[in-house]
């Protein structure tokens, strides 16, 4: 009778330490996000769901403190797109994030539901993660390079 309760917590640590696993390497593993096709322009993010025009060439690429123009483009339900839009960025070495974009929707575009213009601007190379928000809810991630200097 002994061994049943011994075994039961066994499987509990077990579980739950492969949990704990999956969730350190999920953080860890940060990758730049893919390209792809909508409204006639290349965009990064993730398709059907957020991105912004960006076709990784050295005029669209983020190099450090240079401010570029960026359209960002969402697609979802009208309830999950209202709210202001907002941006924050998180680089790979940091844990402090901070706003690069704040600021209205712009209705639909570019096969989009919704879209944003915005100036940003990114301090350092390597790479980061936008956080864009609608409201107070956390909508998607982007993971962007930033290029050594030109």
């Amino acid at each position: 009778m002994k061994r049943k309760p011994f075994l039961l917590l066994s499987l509990i640590v077990v579980f739950a330490t492969s949990l704990l696993g999956c969730a350190i390497e999920t953080e860890n593993d940060w990758k730049e996000s893919a390209l792809f096709e909508s409204g006639g322009y290349t965009m990064i993010g993730e398709q059907g769901r957020i991105g912004f025009i960006y076709d990784d060439s050295d005029d669209d690429r983020f190099y450090p403190n240079k401010e570029q123009k960026y359209m960002w483009h969402l697609w979802g339900d009208k309830e999950e797109l209202e709210g202001t839009f907002k941006v924050t960025a998180t680089h790979e070495n940091d844990k402090e994030s901070f706003t690069i974009v704040d600021r209205p929707l712009g209705g639909a575009n570019n096969g989009a539901d919704q879209h944003s213009p915005s100036i940003m601007s990114l301090p350092e190379s390597g790479l980061w993660k936008l956080d864009a928000y609608v409201g107070d809810n956390l909508f998607g991630s982007v993971f962007v390079k930033v290029h050594e200097k030109e």
